[in-house]
């Protein structure tokens, strides 16, 4: 389920180069409504298929996970519930929803997608319901939700980077065979940030650079497996609990893209589809062992 999580984080992303109507479009509303629906039953449907048949089922009980991965996968769910909310926002609004609505129905998409996905862990019995991934889903779409009422846009965004790391290669069923496994497995690569725009908070005549952000990162290191480094493959016992699981916190500067705009309705589309993913800087590594490492450019 993990790995569903993250794509839909990127796959929900890009948002419609239309501009936004101030009427309602009973159209446009209606085939938004239809493509939702049809996309929900189908992620339903493919999941059903693809990762839980074959799984024994069981009466709906609850799972504590919360401390797995240094709770990397709970940052995967609240980026997830963040972009899928902001996706259906942007439709809404294309759809000319007023903004309060769209902000309601559009910002809770992330949360009800990701719930129905909670509940076939509740009724599978190697997982179950897991209050920790539901607060992430909740905080995923308060952040854009509380930023929509406060201000009409989102300042602070949610954003993701990665570098590949040596774990996969010790256990590459788990963490990743190659890249693209890799991006979506290996929590010691990946690195979730809180990016906020900076000219947004000076006001409009400020002549601070708008599409300059300040952000705070969280990531993770030394993680072989989920609760700890000691795992059984082929009927052997490998022990790395000699490697430290590392918390590690960041400072950096990032690039808004989608405050970049050019005069191509392509360009513009394909900047806001990038635009969680945190740009290159330099960066001050905080980390749990109690040691501070400057980078010169982290990813």
């Amino acid at each position: 389920m993990k790995i569903v999580v993250l794509l839909l984080c990127c796959f929900f992303h890009s948002k419609p180069c239309f501009s936004q109507l101030d009427t309602l479009n009973k159209k446009r509303l209606t085939t938004v409504v239809a493509v939702e629906a049809g996309m929900y039953t189908a992620t339903m449907v493919g999941l059903n298929q693809l990762w839980y048949k074959g799984v024994p089922k069981s009466s709906f009980h609850f799972f504590n996970d919360n401390n797995e991965w240094l709770q990397m996968d709970k940052m995967g769910h609240t980026m997830t519930s963040y972009y899928v909310g902001k996706a259906g926002y942007e439709v809404l609004r294309w759809s000319g929803v007023n903004e309060k609505k769209s902000t309601w129905y559009g910002g809770t998409l992330g949360l009800f997608l990701l719930s129905s996905v909670e509940m076939f862990d509740a009724y599978s019995a190697d997982w179950g319901f897991s209050t920790g991934d539901m607060i992430a889903n909740t905080t995923g779409s308060a952040l854009f939700i509380g930023q929509q009422l406060a201000w009409h846009e989102q300042r602070v965004l949610l954003k993701y980077s990665f570098h590949t790391t040596d774990y996969p290669s010790v256990r590459p069923n788990l963490l990743g065979s190659n890249l693209n496994e890799q991006l979506l497995k290996d929590y010691n690569g990946q690195t979730y940030w809180l990016s906020a725009n900076i000219a947004s908070f000076l006001g409009d005549e400020t002549k601070f650079p708008k599409w300059l952000n300040f952000a705070v990162g969280y990531g993770a290191d030394g993680m072989y497996g989920g609760h700890d480094n000691v795992f059984e493959k082929d009927g052997t016992t490998f022990d790395y609990s000699a490697t430290p699981r590392t918390r590690q916190f960041y400072l950096s500067l990032d690039v808004d893209l989608t405050r970049i705009k050019t005069k191509s309705k392509f360009a513009n589309t394909l900047l806001g589809a990038f635009g969680f993913i945190k740009f290159p800087f330099p960066a001050l590594e905080i980390n749990s062992n109690g040691t501070t490492e400057f980078k010169a450019i982290y990813f």
